[in-house]
């Protein structure tokens, strides 16, 4: 793959990038036009494609927000068509590589030295490279390490990259009035700790401790002292991403054992720590040999304050769902409904919660959970379809909801599709037996 000898870092620079990327995209539209006057019939399917690679395209070379806010998409597999789907996914593990001299530049930069005076060996092709750093293999000590490399420029342009990301994504979501600002402010917030990478290992420390106890989990153990702000290492840790697994022919019990695992964690994150690993994309989880389960990054860690968890859970319970006065008290307890909806909105949104929450929180709401069966993925399906053909709710302000909503709502949206990969059927309220110890 072609490595990168540089990035674009500053305002213009990259904005002019997506301007071009745009000239494409207007390009792709005019195309698909001019064939549709020839044939009515034809699908979106080809301009989708197209789009999506362009705009893959356009990312890959600036990295950093950008790129994340394609990782972050491609992770809700019914928002998207496929196409973009397949393409951003891309941005979790494969992007094009920073080249050797800057990689030792960035060395010399946050460690004062270069990589080969520091490890017994370094190797200066990067195994992977994803939307923020490239990870690369080294050795001290006979320790096999992963050493990740956070993109120059990277921190310094995240709100410069959201302003010119807002407006897509106000289209896109149908975000309306200024209330919007509180989203794009809990992102930019995020990105920013995720670019501090003594903050990660301060977080994983916690974390990985805290979970150590949850069976068929593995956690890398992280070294401070060959480690920076921007620069950090832990050990290598062998299997395949999640992704990869997930192709491969794994029996019945092995999927529900990984998935076991894998829900536990989170549940005990959530419920017990109050604060969440917020990136459960294939990228940040291995398989070993052994069929464990191995979580490689914490980067994005989501605290779940208590004026958000009462009533976010609450609304998981049928009970509430299908009481009317309790349902509303919750709706507005999460900012969903407001003081100033109309009659029609407030209906119209009451009606659309209800169903929604009914499907989403069905896994809460048994023993066991089969996230394998497709009944449950199919309905998904049709309600992501038909409120996005839904011509009313284009009317609607789609800015709803608290602001923990965006990245809640994310983790469990990967959560789920992680384990439909695994097919897993899972124990539901097993995680709460480590709430105990």
């Amino acid at each position: 793959m072609k490595t990168l000898d540089k990035i674009p870092t500053g305002k213009i620079e990259r904005a002019s990038k997506l301007v071009k990327t745009g000239v494409k995209i207007g390009g792709n539209y005019m195309k698909y036009y001019g064939k549709k006057l020839v044939n009515p019939d034809l699908t979106r399917d080809e301009l989708n494609e197209d789009n999506a690679g362009d705009i893959y395209d356009g990312l890959k070379t600036l990295k950093g927000s950008a790129l994340k806010v394609a990782q972050m998409l491609s992770m809700d597999k019914n928002i998207l068509p496929s196409a973009y789907v397949e393409k951003f996914s891309l941005s979790q593990f494969s992007v094009p590589p920073l080249s050797a001299p800057l990689v030792r530049k960035t060395f010399k930069k946050y460690l004062d030295k270069y990589p080969e005076e520091i490890f017994d060996t370094f190797d200066k092709d990067s195994i992977n490279a994803a939307s923020i750093g490239q990870v690369h293999k080294a050795t001290k000590a006979g320790k096999e390490l992963a050493v990740k490399i956070q993109y120059p420029g990277v921190a310094e342009s995240i709100s410069s990259d959201l302003a010119l990301v807002k407006p897509i994504a106000i289209r896109m979501f149908n975000l309306k009035g200024k209330d919007s600002d509180k989203f794009f402010e809990e992102v930019e917030n995020k990105l920013v700790e995720e670019t501090n990478y003594l903050l990660e290992m301060k977080q994983s420390k916690e974390i990985t401790e805290a979970c150590a106890m949850i069976p068929n989990m593995e956690f890398p153990v992280y070294y401070p002292e060959f480690s920076s702000e921007r620069i950090i290492t832990m050990d290598w840790m062998h299997g395949l991403h999640l992704s990869e697994f997930a192709k491969t022919a794994f029996d019945e019990a092995t999927g529900n054992k990984l998935g076991q695992a894998l829900w536990d964690f989170y549940m005990y994150q959530i419920h017990g720590l109050r604060k969440v690993h917020a990136d459960p994309h294939p990228g940040n989880f291995l398989i070993s040999k052994e069929n464990t389960l191995i979580a490689i990054d914490f980067g994005c860690i989501k605290e779940v304050p208590d004026e958000f968890y009462y009533p976010y859970f609450e609304l998981a319970r049928t009970e509430v769902i299908q009481n009317d006065v309790l349902f509303m008290e919750q709706l507005y307890n999460l900012e969903i409904l407001t003081a100033t909806d109309s009659p029609e909105e407030l209906k119209f949104f009451k009606a659309l919660f209800k169903e929604m929450l009914t499907l989403f929180t069905a896994p809460f709401n048994e023993d066991t959970f089969d996230f394998g069966a497709d009944g449950f993925w199919i309905q998904i399906a049709d309600l992501s379809q038909r409120y996005a053909n839904d011509p009313q709710i284009r009317k609607m302000n789609g800015n709803r909801g608290s602001k923990h909503f965006l990245y809640m709502n994310r983790t469990f949206f990967g959560l789920y599709n992680l384990l439909h990969d695994l097919k897993a059927n899972v124990e539901v309220n097993s995680f709460r037996k480590y709430l105990k110890i």
